[in-house]
């Protein structure tokens, strides 16, 4: 038997469950949990520098573990700073433990000071969410969220701990457990052979794949599926990885800014197996004309998402790599025919850009010269905008987990913070960032915190002087009405970077480009390089919003 405070608790659990790693900023309402902290040096604490930038780096360590993180904020404007990061957390299925301070029991209610009720309003971006009412309650709540958590479809869980609790002694004879995840459901026997014969006579079958392939370590099993089936398969920007780029089944991303090609494919096909996919409107365009003249197996563990946007013919439920290797052998081994050949054609034909046209100085260009400096060990963030459409479009992302954005909430600021998770999670690989001259300054005081630590990070911001995807829609479909998306006053990021303590490279002077970004990205530590770009170079090919993946504007880099 020991006695100890709620706030010890809570540090000696999470260190039994195997978190090594918080990152998150202190205040008035969550100074015990701090203190606890100090008296157990085996967890470090990552100091943020806002609420928001320590719940990415949380999510910057799960993302590319598939491992729960945890990340602490004080009460009031702490933790409504962080609930954007926890949303974007909950519409990417990322395991993150979200704990708060709250004001005393005594004083919910009053209007006291730094009092925001955080349990209601996390309750629609969550999983499962907390307000501890007693200490004893820790020794239930804690495991539970952390089986919430990592259970079924992952995603966040918020606690939110008041003062007193923290302060609340306690009597316990042990810590407790670390819950088993719960089994999945599984698809019956019958379903099972329903959809391998679907597969097997299907004439013109696509594997359309997304991140509930990461999400159930499923990559592998994916991949041998999609090869022994000879199925093109397409990825949503959230599945990117499971095949490589080089791979005679590579479709790449679908959808809003897929290649031409992969849109026409999907048109065309007469079976779509959907593989942990929510039917998004980014990758399905005007959703009734989305595989118009297809049947639909849909493989998720979460069942509410089965038919909630596309009417599946047959869906199955269950953990995505267990009901795949289910599926493996009842699937015939299916030879390259027309349909393949048709599908190559279409690559062939329709590819981002032609070589006439192609210029190394583009974003493609700078995009494609970066990967090959880093390597293929790095792990690859991205904010939002155009850069993050560039990358996804032509980034040879060669496994699972490599590539981390922000896809469901798509969450300026997302890339710098989550890097630095990725690097805290993964010390022995490089990291790169791709960030835009919007996104960047949405977290900039984040390079303090990646400074800070000398992490292996490069960050890549591609100047345009715009919210580039913002302009690029004004441009097409408001008439050239440019209001409110360009920058007007020029801001000198590579001095700004020097000012937080990192090494900082600006593309805008003489050293050449290649050269530039060679020395820049084989340095050591963090290091910060900003490249101009022409604010008119924009993401093509592109569906209009709203409607059908098969109505596109094409760009300069296509083919003609």
């Amino acid at each position: 038997m020991e006695e100890m405070t709620g706030a010890q608790l809570i540090i000696r659990t999470l260190h039994k469950f195997g978190i090594t790693t918080i990152a998150g900023i202190p205040g008035g309402a969550n100074l015990p949990l701090y203190d606890a902290l100090h008296q157990f040096p085996e967890i470090r604490h990552i100091l943020a520098r806002h609420e928001q930038g320590a719940g990415f780096i949380a999510q910057g360590m799960a993302r590319s573990s598939g491992k729960p993180a945890v990340c602490f904020a004080t009460s009031g404007p702490g933790a409504t700073n962080i609930l954007t990061a926890i949303a974007d957390a909950y519409l990417d299925s990322t395991p993150v433990i979200c704990i708060t301070g709250q004001v005393p029991l005594s004083m919910i209610g009053t209007d006291a000071f730094q009092e925001v009720d955080v349990y209601g309003l996390s309750i629609p971006i969550t999983k499962c969410n907390y307000l501890v009412r007693s200490v004893e309650e820790l020794l239930r709540i804690l495991p539970e969220a952390f089986h919430a958590a990592t259970s079924g479809r992952p995603g966040p869980v918020l606690i939110d701990i008041p003062k007193d609790v923290q302060l609340a002694h306690i009597t316990v004879d042990r810590l407790p457990d670390l819950p088993e995840p719960t089994r999945p459901s599984a698809p019956s026997e019958t379903d099972l052979h329903t959809a391998a014969q679907m597969i097997n006579q299907a004439e013109r079958p696509v594997f359309y794949v997304g991140g509930g392939i990461v999400h159930s370590c499923a990559g592998k099993a994916a991949r041998r599926f999609a090869e022994k089936a000879c199925l093109p398969t397409a990825m949503t920007l959230m599945g990117l990885g499971v095949l490589p780029p080089e791979h005679d089944l590579y479709m790449g991303m679908l959808g809003m800014h897929a290649a031409r090609s992969t849109n026409i494919m999907l048109d065309e096909c007469d079976l779509l197996i959907a593989a942990g996919v929510r039917f998004d409107d980014r990758a399905t365009g005007k959703i009734s004309a989305f595989c118009p003249d297809a049947k639909i197996v849909h493989i998720d563990i979460d069942p509410a998402e089965i038919s909630k946007l596309k009417q599946a013919h047959l869906g199955l439920v269950g953990d995505i790599r267990a009901t795949l290797e289910q599926l493996f052998p009842l699937i015939a081994e299916r030879q390259i025919n027309g349909w393949n050949k048709r599908v190559r054609n279409l690559r062939a034909e329709y590819p981002f850009f032609c070589d006439e046209n192609f210029d190394f100085a583009s974003p493609y260009g700078i995009i494609m010269r970066a990967a090959e400096i880093v390597g293929d060990r790095a792990i690859v963030t991205t904010d939002v905008g155009k850069h993050q459409m560039w990358t996804a479009q032509v980034y040879p992302v060669n496994r699972t987990r490599q590539l981390l954005t922000s896809g469901g909430l798509g969450t300026m600021g997302f890339g710098l913070p989550a890097a630095i998770g990725a690097a805290l999670q993964n010390p022995d690989r490089p990291v790169i960032c791709f960030s835009g001259d919007g996104s960047i300054m949405m977290n900039i005081q984040e390079l303090a915190t990646l400074a800070e630590h000398n992490l292996n990070v490069k960050v890549v911001v591609l100047n345009n002087q715009s919210l580039g995807l913002v302009r690029q829609q004004q441009k097409l479909f408001y008439e050239g009405h440019y209001v409110a998306s360009e920058y007007n006053h020029t801001v000198d990021l590579a001095a700004i970077a020097r000012g937080f303590g990192l090494k900082s490279f600006d593309g805008s002077t003489s050293m050449l480009l290649d050269e530039l970004l060679s020395v820049a990205l084989q340095s050591e530590g963090p290091a910060l390089i900003t490249i101009p770009i022409d604010i008119e170079e924009d993401v093509y090919p592109m569906v209009p919003p709203g409607a059908a993946n098969s109505v596109m504007i094409g760009g300069k880099y296509e083919c003609a």
